[in-house]
């Protein structure tokens, strides 16, 4: 099968502001396939926001080369697109607000494709029911909490009917409540219908529910496995500055002591049925 999202040796540079050129990916390699959920974690500086722009070509490659569904993101011709292929949802939901009430925001991506009025009522509708906001269609969107707000945001990307969703720390700005919100529906729109999500986070809880974790570090691949493969590694994660979930974390300092805990628990009911056992 055909991978969705292909990328082959990609390098891209920033300069700093003494004009000197810092790497920021460095020869990375990756292939996602269709109806895949990817989480992409990293600390600060070790190029997991720039791979993510370079997949809906915010970001063009150095050198190496991203496509997506096909579509090389070097070509101009191409941009559009790949962007109605491959829809982006950013850190901050305020920056992401175009208009006044919610149901015009989620309009606004379809009007600007040209879609005609019923279907963008169609559209608009679906997308809020997907991420439950249905209730707030007429709402302000400056009267709702960050996860409603992200919710309403990713609804305005879903409106677009994209086959990919690349959400770029997402839920970096949220309480716990606006995070579970958001997972809850990335969880949705994953299994339910079929989109194929990438998500940028640092909280090693959410990296628990995907399908493949990619770790990365210096601009370079450092890991890529199921959740269970790559928090199993705990001390290899440390080194490269990075946490664990809190239940692994858990389970590790339980061995250190003696305990017997079979498997790698992974969430609290893992970790029930192992202790229990």
């Amino acid at each position: 099968m055909e991978p969705i999202i292909r990328v082959r040796d990609l390098h891209y540079d920033y300069i700093n502001g003494e004009g000197e050129e810092t790497a920021a990916l460095d020869g990375v390699s990756i292939d996602i396939y269709k109806g895949e959920f990817v989480v992409i974690i990293g600390h600060n500086g070790s190029g997991k926001s720039t791979l993510a722009k370079h997949l809906n070509a915010l970001l063009k490659p150095k050198s190496g080369e991203v496509f997506i569904k096909g579509m090389d993101t070097r070509l101009d011709e191409n941009t559009w697109s790949i962007r109605q292929t491959a829809g982006m949802v950013f850190q901050n939901p305020d920056n992401q607000m175009v208009a006044t009430v919610v149901e015009e925001d989620v309009a606004f991506g379809p009007e600007n494709l040209g879609i005609p009025p019923a279907e963008i009522r169609s559209r608009v509708d679906e997308a809020l029911r997907s991420v439950n906001m249905m209730e707030f269609a007429r709402s302000a969107p400056h009267f709702l909490s960050g996860g409603q707000k992200q919710r309403v945001a990713i609804a305005g990307v879903i409106a677009m009917k994209p086959e990919i969703i690349i959400l770029d720390e997402p839920t970096a700005m949220l309480d716990p409540s606006g995070r579970r919100e958001v997972m809850e529906t990335i969880r949705h729109l994953n299994k339910d219908e079929g989109i194929t999500i990438v998500h940028i986070t640092h909280y090693m809880d959410e990296a628990v529910e995907a399908d493949r974790v990619v770790v990365m570090e210096n601009g370079r691949i450092a890991a890529d496995g199921t959740p269970r493969e790559i928090f199993n590694k705990v001390d290899t994660l440390r080194s490269i500055g990075l946490d664990v979930p809190q239940i692994v974390e858990l389970a590790h300092q339980l061995k250190k002591e003696g305990f017997d805990i079979k498997g790698e628990p992974l969430n609290i009911e893992e970790m029930v049925e192992a202790i229990c056992r």
